[in-house]
């Protein structure tokens, strides 16, 4: 059996160092600004041991007596690698996509480093006897893998080294027989404080000069030293699940990572003053497209979401079957169906990781092209969501509570409601549409979604890069070398005179 809810509740209460407005928070699953997203976290671990979603969260691999969550196996099949999508929406499901750092994220990672352990053989620091123990002690313990892989944004136009400070980012400062001290900060931490380990990481390529913040590791939350400093909390914020039905219960967060000379013991390093290694991890293991899978996937669930919110709003204002209305329900559909049939493609066009290993991952090509295309989709989707709601997303009582007022509530009955609407059903549509489109959640998730996996001048270059541009150019030029200036052949065209070809 994989671990509880319960359980992994408490193992948040390790004494980890989080801070949310300049308070120390003692107790994260108890806590209002994190108690209730602990508890939508708990929820999936839970699933994983109900009789009815057992099989599609978990597997139990060969020569195992234990299952694992599916998200740690490294599929070797088409088969296998669409029960792990299986396994992805069904926990994507729970939250609605609203959960984008849910613990299959980074654990799909980790399949994708298991699946090339070889890249992590850099030229002095061997780590791949580290990322094999790593993996077990993830897999096996059910545990929940945050990380942080991106650099403060400082100055971009140098390198880490070339900083006004040298601890601006995560470096060595102290190498020991038996680990390293480690100082400096990482971003973007989302759901950080909710996992059971941190992996530590640069997913930007590194200049050689910056061979001390060349490594990656993973450690406990409650190591001495390890800060997170959360962002405004939603959650506490919000006023009830009714009032803000999403943030309320599925605010990740996110939070900046602070190491004030953090002890590394060398068996939780996985790569080590080694540049092509440190970048080498993410991109050259099927890794980052495991990442695509489960985003993409989440993605897919997402817009079924703000695809039904759409036309139960439709429905609600009695617009439903007016032609520009179901134009609008269209375009929102015809996105959801673009984003569903990237998955399955890159599914179907799978690829196979080269080596003994026998791993399957999704088509880089089309893996590579859904980053640009959620990122583009998703503020078009809120857009047109906006445009069917209109003014009745602003014109909505402050709480749900002015509904059982005695002289409010009959008020607001009679004024906030459509026909076949009553106001209570009316005002929890509408609070749910405000928290997914309008509210500062909803912004964050906005600006979540178009940056999830990074800027643009990143990510299409990116499609150029794994879209074998030679095939496509070569495939043109074929049309250029089949004629030149002395071509004068004329080539017949179908029907239109001489010889008539099929029918009567």
């Amino acid at each position: 059996m994989t671990r509880s809810g319960q359980e992994y509740l408490e193992s948040l209460r390790d004494g980890r160092s989080v801070w949310l407005d300049g308070e120390q928070v003692k107790d994260v699953t108890e806590h209002p600004a994190f108690r209730n997203t602990a508890r939508s976290v708990a929820r999936l671990y839970d699933m994983a041991r109900d009789p009815g979603w057992r099989d599609v969260l978990t597997v139990t691999p060969e020569g195992q007596q234990r299952p694992v969550l599916r998200a740690y196996h490294v599929p070797r099949t088409q088969a296998e690698l669409i029960e792990r999508r299986k396994a992805f929406k069904t926990w994507s499901e729970a939250s609605f996509g609203f959960l984008g750092r849910s613990p299959d994220y980074m654990a799909a990672g980790i399949a994708g480093f298991v699946s090339s352990p070889d890249i992590f053989a850099g030229a002095d620091f061997d780590g791949r006897d580290n990322l094999a123990a790593y993996h077990r002690r993830m897999s096996e313990g059910d545990l929940y893998p945050a990380f942080t892989i991106t650099n403060p944004q400082i100055d971009r136009t140098r390198a880490g080294s070339e900083q006004e400070q040298d601890d601006l980012f995560v470096r060595v400062v102290k190498e020991r027989d038996d680990g390293i001290i480690v100082r400096g900060a990482k971003m973007i931490g989302t759901g950080a404080v909710f996992g059971d380990e941190i992996i530590v990481g640069t997913i930007e390529p590194l200049p050689r000069q910056d061979i001390e913040y060349a490594l990656t590791f993973s450690v406990p939350l409650s190591t001495p030293g390890l800060k997170f400093i959360s962002r405004t909390s939603y959650e506490a914020q919000a006023r009830s699940v009714f009032d803000n039905p999403l943030s309320s219960r599925f605010d990740e967060n996110d939070a900046l990572l602070v190491c004030d000379d953090v002890f590394v013991p060398w068996e939780r390093v996985l790569t080590y003053r080694d540049t092509d290694t440190t970048f080498g991890m993410w991109w050259l293991t099927p890794a980052y497209n495991n990442f695509v899978h489960q985003a993409a996937t989440r993605f897919w669930t997402k817009l079924e979401f703000l695809a039904g919110l759409a036309i139960l709003i439709a429905r609600s204002n009695n617009t439903y079957q007016l032609p520009p209305v179901q134009m609008q329900l269209g375009r929102i559909m015809g996105w959801l169906s673009i984003a569903k049939s990237m998955v399955l493609a890159a599914e179907a066009e799978y690829e196979r990781v080269p080596g003994e290993n026998g791993a399957v991952h999704l088509n880089r090509a089309i893996a590579s092209a859904h980053r640009a295309m959620a990122g583009d989709i998703y503020p078009k989707v809120l857009a047109e969501l906006k445009l069917l709601a209109g003014g009745g997303l602003i014109q909505l009582p402050a709480s749900g509570f002015d509904l059982t007022h005695p002289e409010l509530g009959p008020l607001v009955a009679k004024y906030v409601r459509s026909t076949g609407t009553p106001a209570e059903q009316r005002i929890k549509l509408m609070k749910l549409a405000w928290d997914a489109l309008g509210s500062e959640f909803a912004s964050r998730h906005e600006q979540y979604e178009r940056f999830y996996h990074g800027a643009p001048h990143v990510y299409l270059p990116g499609i150029v890069r794994d879209g074998d541009p030679d095939h496509l150019a070569a495939f043109t030029q074929s049309c250029l070398d089949g004629y030149g200036l002395d071509t004068h052949e004329n080539f017949p065209v179908p029907g239109a005179g001489g010889e008539h070809h099929g029918g009567s």
